[in-house]
């Protein structure tokens, strides 16, 4: 069989009022914040069948093998990913998600600490890693990774801040990984007079005009994000971190262990199946700084490896990533019917327009904004129709 989806939207402050009403017809009768849709068996979010009203997690404990597949079933006993829409009307916060190993000691810890899972200092929220492909539905802002040291000596340079005048000197002296790591520590825990400092001779150069383009647009983002937080350190982030601007169709992955934050717009998001969060700045929630910064890897990113480059085949894009736990492809469906093999479990999400998915025992509609579960043991089903589809699977 396959199943409709009905899907939880987190109301998290950030998120978008419109988007998601606007785009796949979402009622919002309260005009609250839609953040995000949540596809998955996740515990904070879980997906229900439509028919049986049954939830997601539960229909697979009960029917493992034949839903996930003998090869997903043994390794992970679980559905491995979580999907998303995700629709940014502020910035999420910087963060870090940890690796699998720091995902599960921290989780022991913190359950032997007595913290309990829906704490608001909670750090690890559950034992797995959080990897995580973005693709662009809308235009995208995000910042990804460290930019290349001699990019973020040049920006201060350009962007002087006199009261960080050592701080960038010692990043002169020791260009690498560890003067990386000392800079982004000391700008992450300012305080007092010397926060107060740097912050007033940032905003100095608000309004300039005759800079560099990357330097006015790292001060555009530090702008916004000082009028929204104001005072909050992660206002410097745009000197340190890669910005990108994914255009419609575009897609970007985040390794665990590296810094990011989502700035605006709206997009699918699949990651391992995880809701674990480290975060460090551009929030009123929870902020560890210690903790980020030992699950953080102090590499840059070369702007130019950020876009994935999807590989395309005739009525789809795959769009590949470096680990097990998810992949991803965008269909575009025709009134041709198009044969696909579930291998594995699957879920559809139709992101415009209208799609038949139909196997031997089931046809299910999907219009947009609608999603579908689609188990191993259905093997072969088609697609036909005049829409695109977002496909996750492992």
């Amino acid at each position: 069989m396959i199943y409709k989806l009905n899907n939880v939207i987190q109301n998290y402050a950030w998120g978008s009022h419109t988007s998601l009403s606007s785009l796949f017809g979402f009622e919002n009768p309260n005009d609250e914040p839609q953040a995000e849709l949540w596809m998955g068996a996740h515990p904070n979010g879980c997906s229900k069948l439509a028919e049986p009203d049954i939830s997601l997690a539960d229909y697979i404990q009960d029917n493992s093998n034949s839903v996930l597949g003998d090869y997903t079933a043994n390794r992970y006993g679980q559905l491995p990913y979580l999907f998303k829409v995700l629709a940014a009307r502020t910035p999420l916060s910087i963060q870090v998600h940890p690796n699998k190993r720091n995902s599960e000691i921290g989780y022991e810890r913190e359950n032997a600490q007595g913290i309990a899972l829906s704490a608001g200092n909670r750090n690890y929220k559950d034992p797995n890693h959080k990897p995580e492909l973005v693709y662009a539905i809308t235009v995208y802002k995000a910042m990804n990774g460290f930019r290349p040291i001699v990019d973020i000596i040049a920006l201060f340079d350009e962007v002087s801040i006199e009261a960080l005048s050592d701080d960038v000197a010692a990043l002169k002296k020791a260009p690498d990984s560890p003067g990386l790591k000392a800079l982004f520590t000391t700008v992450l825990t300012l305080t007092g007079d010397k926060k107060d400092a740097v912050l007033k001779q940032l905003s100095r150069h608000y309004g300039r005009t005759d800079l560099s383009t990357n330097a006015l647009q790292a001060l555009e983002y530090s702008q916004n994000f000082a009028n929204q937080y104001p005072g909050d350190n992660g206002i410097l982030a745009p000197l340190l971190l890669n910005i990108v601007e994914l255009q419609p169709g575009e897609a970007m992955f985040l390794h665990a262990e590296t810094p990011h934050a989502y700035v605006q717009g709206t997009a699918l998001e699949i990651m391992a199946s995880s809701d674990n969060v480290l975060r460090a700045g551009l929030t009123p929630k929870h902020i560890d700084v210690e903790e980020l910064v030992a699950n953080t890897r102090f590499e840059s990113i070369a702007p130019s490896n950020i876009l994935l480059e999807p590989i395309k085949r005739e009525g789809y894009c795959h769009f590949p990533v470096p680990v097990d736990d998810f992949k991803f492809d965008v269909m575009e469906a025709t009134d041709t019917e198009h044969t696909l093999y579930a291998r594995s479990v699957e879920i559809l999400f139709c992101t415009e327009g209208e799609v038949r998915v139909e196997s031997k025992e089931a046809l299910v509609i999907l219009g947009a904004g609608e999603s579908a579960l689609v188990p191993c043991s259905v093997g072969k089903y088609a697609i036909q129709g005049k829409a695109r589809v977002a496909r996750a699977y492992n």
